[in-house]
């Protein structure tokens, strides 16, 4: 029997990840990120092959040839998947591989500019699917099909840089940019819905409670109160977020219950007493004390004090206090709303941190003498704050929006990340007009 060329395939590549485990062992840690990289460039890779052979697989008819009316439940079954994830591929498949006609004639993919960046393993497979969700949405389907394919080839190249969520938000935000009518005005809108029911346990303590609220600003009062008793407690908080939700809400109602209003969250940060030697001040506060947790080192010093309120007490060379000052915003409230009204939560691509868990970073050092500006103020989480402060990782503004360069072993080439900003999006006829014009 002549060995056939997907066995060849099989063994070849069985033998090349054989190599690359047992490399594993003996590689540096600048070969182990290369290896993280070439295993998702490969993943990727297989995916498009995957998807290529549902695509085949399906145009042969064997799914029907063995009782399946669907390519999704063949999939199960082959593979042991999820019904969602088994969707996904057949979805795919159907998106960005060639196609037949009712006649015969191949047809070109629905989604050939994705298909291509999917093919060089620039983006994964649920990448795709994003795309292929939007370009099947309302808003797309009211294109002009020059738009259309215009908005195509955007998305593909997005694809490759933003992540799955990102590219959902941003690409929502291109198909209504694109969309300059929207759809047909309903005269008669469905009727808003708020209810909220509680389920007392028949059997055990305890109860259930189910809500739904179509009206906007009651939600918001809600998510607003739960959100500010709801942030994780310490760095070792495991518990779920719908667990710190479900706590948060039987303490706002505590609260009333017992004081008979709600406590303020305007987005106030923590106060600080900081001891400052006087030979530390005059060199730009080098190191510092706190009440509480001691002496601080540098790193922390600075990232504690981009955001807080801090009373300073100032001591002589034997330790006697020589001046207390007054709380001072380190940064004010209303500048705080401006950089949140930029920002809209955590600036750093990936992260979708709400500004009620953020706090704000000076760009340029305050001891190097930046100055609290919105020019110079960027927000972050906690945990992106840090990593600022403490790694290789690089924030500046760049046309007044916050942009990251990421360290040299993530990126060699250290390509500056953004977060994607639908709100710059060009919604004039002459944008949707370029759109056109990159078919």
């Amino acid at each position: 029997m002549l060995p056939s060329p997907v066995a060849d395939a099989r063994r070849l590549l069985d033998e090349a990840v054989d190599a690359l485990a047992a490399a594993v062992g003996q590689a540096s840690a600048a070969e182990l990120v290369e290896v993280v990289t070439i295993g998702e460039t490969v993943t990727r890779r297989l995916e498009r092959i995957g998807v290529d052979a549902v695509a085949g697989l399906d145009r042969h008819g064997t799914f029907a040839e063995h009782g399946y009316a669907s390519p999704t439940r063949a999939l199960q079954d082959l593979l042991r998947l999820d019904r969602g994830v088994a969707a996904q591929r057949v979805a795919v498949a159907e998106a960005v591989c060639p196609r037949v006609g009712l006649d015969g004639a191949a047809l070109p993919a629905k989604l050939p500019a994705t298909a291509d960046v999917f093919a060089a393993g620039d983006t994964s497979l649920a990448h795709v699917s994003v795309v292929a969700r939007l370009l099947a949405s309302p808003p797309a389907g009211r294109l002009s099909p020059e738009i259309w394919a215009g908005a195509e080839i955007q998305l593909a190249g997005a694809a490759a840089t933003y992540t799955p969520r990102e590219l959902q938000q941003w690409g929502t935000a291109l198909l209504d940019a694109l969309d300059a009518d929207g759809p047909e005005p309903d005269d008669a809108p469905p009727p808003q819905v708020n209810e909220l029911r509680l389920t007392r346990y028949a059997t055990k303590p305890g109860g259930r409670l189910v809500g739904r609220y179509d009206d906007a600003a009651l939600f918001e009062a809600i998510a607003t109160a739960l959100d500010a008793k709801a942030a994780p407690l310490t760095a070792d908080d495991d518990r779920t977020a719908a667990e710190r939700q479900a706590e948060a809400l039987a303490e706002v109602c505590g609260w009333v219950l017992e004081h008979g209003e709600l406590p303020s969250v305007g987005g106030r940060r923590p106060t600080l007493t900081v001891q400052i030697r006087l030979e530390d001040l005059e060199q730009r506060a080098r190191a510092g004390m706190l009440e509480f947790a001691g002496q601080l080192s540098p790193t922390a010093l600075r990232q504690l004090a981009c955001d807080c309120g801090v009373v300073p007490i100032v001591l002589d060379g034997q330790g006697q206090p020589l001046d207390v000052g007054r709380l001072t915003r380190s940064i004010p409230d209303g500048l705080r709303r401006a950089v949140t009204a930029r920002d809209g939560g955590c600036a750093h691509p990936g992260c979708d941190c709400p500004p009620s868990w953020c706090e704000i970073h000076h760009v340029t050092p305050w001891e190097h003498g930046g100055h609290t500006a919105l020019g110079n103020l960027v927000m972050l989480c906690k945990a992106h704050h840090r990593q600022i402060h403490s790694t290789d990782w690089v924030v500046r503004l760049r046309d007044g929006i916050p942009e990251f360069i990421p360290p040299a072993w993530i990126d060699p080439d250290q390509i500056p990340r953004r977060r994607p900003r639908p709100s710059n999006l060009d919604r004039s006829d002459e944008g949707r007009r370029r759109i056109a014009q990159l078919v």
